[in-house]
């Protein structure tokens, strides 16, 4: 066979992620379509914030001059913050070379595709699990029988028949990228706003071959794992067996990510977590309503009780590091009932608070909803809600708003003192809304707000509305400006910063992280 080439390709959303799914396919190419067409694909990963144009040039370089009669392929993972950008790469491919076989898959494309313009332009389009279903592919494109179809179902196979990716990721992978890994895949839960509501059940890899995979990663240098199991904790033997494995590996440079249930922390799990130094371990932690009603409509099964519980004790008696998510614009919560449940939430002391607004993902079973609860949507990517019945546009706008700063006030671990001050009362989140309103109102902006102007706003609005006492605010604007490492000189802080030593030169300065900030304000 001369040379056909074949491109696994996707936009990911920053460089330092690396895409799992593109791993498990070129991990698949020799199981499911022969050493050959292996030996005749590459990998090509970029960034949504890379020009079109030079995606196109890159791609369309890597494939250099096409040989007569020889089919090219690029295959394209589609998500939905990479959808707009990959569908014009798709376009102008085409136009260049309109020979060349453009396959899509992904959960952007998976679900409700027959009105996307990105399936019309393409040649093929995979469904649901690629693993099995593209390397197919790709053979019967290079060596027939053609397929008949232009839309084909992904192959859902058992786990053992998938070989794992994890040798794909390269030595700078390893040295400068996330790594993404997975225990298991799908959940049993049936959050509606959630495409992993469609599962039927979760699926857990064999430990011994996951275990020996991690195992040659560790060995290579890896150090930075996330998970991407939607439910870590489902089945608390393995998720023991793999914090032990980790347990028995701790370096000062680990760093693992699991996403978990919050109300499912039996002790046994607990004693393990207990184990691990601070900043190793970090748990991202779906709340999204504490409102039962609102639970109960989109199918989600939460024990509220269990769940503060287990947040306390987490806070209390762990050193993990805890980033928890609300969910803004769910049928039936109200702004009163979503500022009830960030009170509850805020009073448990979290690490992070990230305040999200619901999309209406592709597929996902929260669309029932639209008519009896006035769901309306955003038409275009990331499709998020506009106005329910139970709050108006002009409310979804707020919180946006609100949102932003709350990550720049407290998410970014800047202000503690600060923050503290400006939220105690007997509503934390009436507090912030009544800052967030006049912080739009003075500056009009979301965007470009520095650390410095936030710590000069902060002091205009404790000092000059909720008449707080200027010498007392100024100490601690100056403590949480001194130790967030920043250098510059707000205006409140005149005259009380000059005796700090210079700064280390940029590439000797270890670059502040959010989690350290956190870790320090407890201490």
């Amino acid at each position: 066979m001369s040379r056909p080439a074949i491109i696994l390709s996707t936009l990911n959303a920053k460089y330092i992620h690396a895409s799992l799914g593109l791993r498990y396919l070129l991990a698949n190419m020799v199981r499911h379509g022969g050493a050959d067409l292996r030996a005749n694909t590459v990998l090509c990963e970029f960034t949504i914030a890379r020009p079109v144009q030079e995606i196109v040039d890159a791609l369309l370089a890597e494939l250099g001059e096409p040989d007569s009669g020889v089919p090219q392929i690029i295959g394209f993972g589609v998500y939905i913050w990479n959808v707009v950008p990959t569908t014009e790469v798709v376009r102008r491919l085409k136009l260049a070379r309109p020979a060349l076989k453009i396959v899509l898959g992904g959960p952007e494309v998976s679900h409700e595709w027959l009105d996307q313009e990105i399936v019309h332009l393409a040649d093929h389009l995979i469904t649901g699990w690629g693993d099995v279903s593209f390397p197919k592919l790709c053979r019967a494109l290079l060596h027939g029988p053609q397929p008949l179809t232009k839309v084909i179902p992904g192959e859902q196979a058992t786990l053992d028949e998938i070989d794992l990716p994890y040798a794909e990721f390269s030595a700078d992978d390893l040295a400068h990228r996330l790594l993404y890994v997975e225990a298991s895949r799908g959940c049993p839960f049936k959050c509606e706003f959630c495409l992993s509501a469609l599962d039927k059940t979760a699926w857990a890899f064999e430990p011994e071959r996951f275990l020996a995979a991690l195992e040659t990663l560790y060995r290579r240098g890896a150090r930075n794992f996330k998970f991407v199991d939607r439910t870590f904790n489902l089945k608390i033997d393995s998720s023991l067996t793999i914090l032990q494995f980790f347990l028995d590996r701790l370096t000062p440079d680990l760093f693992l990510h699991f996403e978990v249930i919050p109300d499912h922390l039996p002790e046994r799990l607990k004693e393990m977590i207990a184990r691990f130094p601070p900043g190793v371990l970090q748990f991202e932690v779906g709340i999204q309503t504490f409102n039962p009603d609102v639970q109960k409509a989109i199918s989600r099964r939460q024990d509220n009780a269990r769940t503060c519980e287990n947040l306390a004790w987490l806070v209390n008696h762990s050193h993990a590091h805890l980033h928890t998510d609300l969910i803004f614009g769910l049928p039936g919560e109200t702004l009163a009932s979503f500022g009830e449940g960030f009170d509850r939430l805020y009073a448990l002391r979290p690490h992070e608070i990230q305040l999200g607004l619901l999309k209406r993902l592709r597929g996902t079973p929260i669309a029932r909803h639209s008519a009896a609860y006035g769901m309306e949507y955003d038409i275009e990517p990331p499709y998020t809600v506009h106005q329910t019945s139970a709050v108006d546009g002009l409310t979804v706008r707020r919180f946006i708003r609100l949102a932003r700063y709350w990550d720049l006030l407290a998410n970014s671990g800047r202000f503690p003192q600060s923050l503290a001050i400006l939220l105690d009362g007997p509503s934390p989140f009436a507090a912030l809304l009544a800052f967030s309103d006049w912080l739009w109102q003075s500056t009009g902006q979301t965007n470009r707000l520095t650390p410095e102007m936030l710590v000069d706003r902060l002091f205009d609005y404790l000092t000059g509305v909720i008449g707080g006492e200027k010498e007392s605010i100024r100490q601690s604007l100056l403590a949480d400006y001194q130790s967030s490492g920043a250098r510059a000189n707000p205006a409140c802080l005149q005259g009380l910063l000059r005796d700090r030593a210079k700064p280390m030169p940029r590439a000797a300065r270890r670059l502040a992280q959010r989690q350290d900030r956190h870790v320090g304000a407890g201490e």
